[in-house]
C-alpha cells in the first residue's frame, strides 16, 4: 500500500527489552510525549496486562506522576495516556504498541511517533516485532531499533523513509 505521508511527523520506533519490564521502560518513554503536549495511546492484547500497567503507573512517584486512564472508563477524551485493548481507536499523537500488538500502516503515517515495545524473553512478540519491522519498513516507513543488551539504550539498526 502506497499512502501518502503528508502528516506523517515522526518514525516508528522499536523497543528490545532486555533489562527492563514494560512498565519501567514505558516511564520515560511516556514522560517525554507529555512534555511534547502528545497524547498517547498504549494498545495491548491482554487486558490482565492493562490492569497491571495501570495499576504500576498509579504506584509510581508522585513527583513524577503520569495521568492515564483505561479505555471505557469515564472521561477517556480528557486522558493524556490511554490504555486500549487493540480494535478500541482513539485519537493520538502517539501510538504505543505492547505485547504484540497490531499496527496499520495508515496508523503509522497518521502519528507524529509509533512505538513498539517487546520483551527479550517474549519469542512470540519478538516474531511479532520483527513481522512489522518487515511490514513497514518495506512500506516506506522510517524505522529504528533500539536495543539496551549492552545496559543503556543503543540504534541497533535504521532504516530511512522511502
Amino acid at each position: 500500500m502506497n499512502l501518502q505521508r503528508t502528516n506523517r511527523v515522526g518514525d516508528v520506533y522499536f523497543y528490545h527489552l532486555t533489562r527492563q519490564t514494560v512498565s519501567q521502560a514505558l516511564s520515560p518513554l511516556l514522560e517525554k510525549c507529555l512534555s511534547n503536549n502528545w497524547r498517547v495511546v498504549i494498545r495491548g492484547q491482554d487486558l490482565d496486562q492493562l490492569n497491571e500497567l495501570d495499576d504500576k503507573l498509579w504506584q509510581g512517584p508522585s513527583d513524577a506522576f503520569l495521568p492515564h486512564g483505561l479505555a471505557g472508563s469515564l472521561g477517556d477524551a480528557d486522558q493524556p495516556i490511554l490504555l486500549a485493548l487493540e480494535g478500541q481507536t482513539y485519537p493520538h499523537d502517539c501510538l504505543i504498541c505492547i505485547s504484540g500488538a497490531p499496527i496499520l500502516e495508515e496508523e503509522v503515517a497518521e502519528a507524529k511517533r509509533v512505538c513498539i515495545v517487546f520483551q527479550d524473553d517474549n519469542s512470540e512478540g519478538m516474531q511479532i516485532a520483527r513481522g512489522q519491522w518487515k511490514s513497514l519498513t518495506e512500506a516506506g516507513f522510517a524505522a529504528k531499533y533500539w536495543s539496551q543488551s549492552n545496559g543503556n539504550w543503543e540504534l541497533q539498526a535504521e532504516k530511512t523513509a522511502v
